[in-house]
């Protein structure tokens, strides 16, 4: 594999453990909002190859708890993600997977190998509205299913929303809940306009700390634990 980049280290996206970031390169979604535009178009100039990966990780055993993989989408470099999954577990390494949730067969094979220990996995709509939101032709059955896999999995995982105003309604936001009723973990994320793949999104906003207040009380009916980020 060839990855889009490489975070030595970070203290917030595996929770709990010091980790660092790689990033596959391309996605299946072009969801407007997305800030890694050159990941999802394929215009990464400077990548980095899984050998080169690999030796970072090798002297950081030491140092990391954890290498956490996203995106892009990484599950679709199938048998290739799974095969690095081998290679970093391999080095005793905990693996968080952050992924869209459209390939349930390699997600599963992922948990089934215990290749993965933390799956984080983007609720982008709900599922009426999933094809506007990412602005591609979606199997929302797959969507489901990866739902499904993790709600029953005993890996852990989080559900979670980047939520705008324009494309999320208080209505959806409660849809969403109940089609991810029973899960363990569910996070609403404000939106920060920084680098986007529209740049038309710089000027939208989210809702108000209040009304975001109200959503997570909401979401508390539908599963364990709701959080804001």
């Amino acid at each position: 594999m060839k990855f889009g980049g490489l975070e030595k280290i970070t203290l917030i996206d595996y929770p709990g453990k010091i980790a660092c970031m790689v990033y596959t390169i391309g996605c299946n979604f072009r969801c407007p909002y997305c800030h890694n535009p050159e990941l999802v178009d394929e215009t990464v100039v400077d990548t980095i190859s899984e050998r080169k990966v690999l030796e970072f990780l090798d002297g950081r055993r030491a140092m990391l708890d954890a290498v956490v993989v996203t995106g892009g989408e990484p599950t679709m470099h199938g048998e290739a993600l799974l095969c690095f999954l081998k290679k970093v577990k391999a080095r005793g390494f905990l693996v968080k997977l952050d992924s869209n949730g459209t390939n349930p067969e390699i997600l599963k094979r992922a948990i089934d190998g215990k290749l993965v220990d933390y799956v984080a996995m983007d609720i982008k709509s709900p599922m009426s509205k999933y094809a506007q939101v990412v602005a591609r032709p979606v199997d929302v059955a797959a969507i489901r299913a990866s739902i499904e896999l993790l709600i029953s999995s005993p890996v852990e995982y989080e559900f979670r929303t980047t939520v705008i105003k324009a494309l999320c309604s208080p209505e959806d936001i409660d849809e969403i809940g109940r089609e991810i009723r029973g899960a363990r973990r569910y996070f609403l994320q404000k939106f920060v306009p920084t680098k986007l793949l529209n740049p038309q999104f710089l000027k939208k906003v989210t809702y108000s700390d209040a009304e975001f207040e109200a959503f997570r009380k909401k979401m508390n009916t539908y599963v364990t634990y709701c959080g804001i980020r």
